[in-house]
């Protein structure tokens, strides 16, 4: 493996939902919300994270995002994690993502130095109550940052945002500024108001004025499973799903560009999480097509790739079409992230994963991928 003389940053890792304390919301609350809020209860599948109506947001300690049960054999990723007895304590009670101390010898075991942590990647808009939504992400971003403060220097967490509306969600941003978390991640649903609208204004100028970046976190599209009406289908269906599952973040950057959000606040910094990068070259290319050919009417002063090069990026954990193509992105608009401790992720061999595909770049392009661009928009130390 490469030398190196600066510590690696991982710009995309995970605390989930099922690996939160089991009591966190419920001892949080309002009083007055205490019975709404998702709690972890015992059922013949296990402890169970719950909704107050019995929604299911996933087994307590469970895999991903999603809390799903760890079954061998079933994903190669998930298998190497096991080895590592990371599913085992989950299964006991032990959440090594979600403790401060544990984490850390995870990153280590990783060779990773430091990481930026997404929140409750979509449970929040699960749970179909807004008022209980904006109260969880609000207890959520306050546990964020005493996990922040615990290991000063070791994480940039990410606020989670409620759904409610934008002028919440401005409020908010300006509340993780003050809470010291490093960025706030927008949540995504279905039919949600576009961010080309004028809507989401307040959002722009809360996070220019703050310098707390927005991020959007890849999510997929929409899970239509219409046609899966026989076991059978199932495997085709979800491996469809999966392959076009970050190619959804074309709309994200086109709509944040062209409503003219970087045209009016060029301190505003945008973030696509584990978005890949190889498709976004073409993206740009035929933004900058459609707006030389039709939309120069648009409040945009400058092609659509200035601003993507100038206030936008993207992270990858495995990404070689990207790589190649990287002239066309910018250099400074890419970050590496291991996913941890995602099923797909390549956490714990990520600096096999990172000398695989980063070996042919040159040094200051390596460390910036690695490094100097995390570091600097996340106010890591630097080294």
């Amino acid at each position: 493996m490469a030398k190196r003389d600066y510590p690696i940053i991982s710009a995309d890792g995970h605390i989930d939902l099922p690996c939160l304390p089991a009591e966190l919301f419920v001892e949080s609350a309002p009083r007055s919300l205490r019975d709404r809020v998702p709690r972890v209860v015992e059922t013949d599948r296990g402890r169970e994270w719950q909704t107050d109506r019995g929604a299911s947001l996933g087994l307590a300690g469970g895999m991903g995002s999603a809390g799903r049960r760890y079954e061998p054999g079933q994903i190669h990723r998930a298998d190497r994690m096991a080895e590592t007895g990371l599913y085992e304590d989950q299964a006991r009670g032990v959440m090594r993502t979600a403790i401060p101390e544990l984490r850390i010898k995870d990153q280590e075991r990783d060779g990773v130095a430091g990481e930026a942590i997404y929140g409750i990647l979509g449970a929040a808009a699960r749970l179909e109550d807004d008022e209980v939504a904006e109260v969880v992400v609000r207890i959520y971003n306050e546990f964020a940052a005493e996990f922040s403060a615990a290991a000063p220097g070791r994480f940039a967490m990410i606020g989670s945002m409620p759904a409610a509306s934008p002028e919440a969600t401005a409020d908010e941003i300006r509340r993780c500024a003050s809470l010291g978390l490093k960025g706030a991640e927008l949540p995504l649903r279905p039919g949600m108001c576009p961010f080309w609208r004028e809507e989401w204004e307040p959002v722009w100028a809360a996070s220019a004025e703050t310098g707390v970046p927005v991020h959007v976190h890849t999510i997929g599209g929409n899970r239509d499973t219409t046609w899966v009406t026989e076991r059978k289908h199932y495997l085709p269906w979800l491996a469809t799903f999966l392959t076009g599952f970050q190619l959804e973040m074309a709309s994200v950057v086109a709509s944040i560009i062209f409503g003219g959000a970087l045209e009016r606040h060029p301190e505003l910094r945008v973030v696509i999480g584990e978005s890949g990068i190889g498709w976004l070259p073409y993206v740009l290319e035929r933004m900058d097509f459609e707006w030389e050919d039709q939309f120069q009417n648009l409040e945009l002063k400058r092609p659509p790739s200035a601003y993507w090069r100038r206030q936008m990026y993207a992270t990858f954990q495995f990404d070689e079409t990207g790589i190649a193509l990287l002239d066309r992105l910018g250099e400074n608009t890419v970050m590496w992230g291991s996913d941890f401790p995602h099923p797909d992720g390549v956490w714990p061999d990520s600096l096999e994963h990172i000398d695989r595909q980063l070996g042919g770049l040159d040094a200051d392009t390596r460390r910036k991928l690695i490094c100097d661009n995390a570091t600097a928009l996340y106010d890591f130390p630097v080294q």
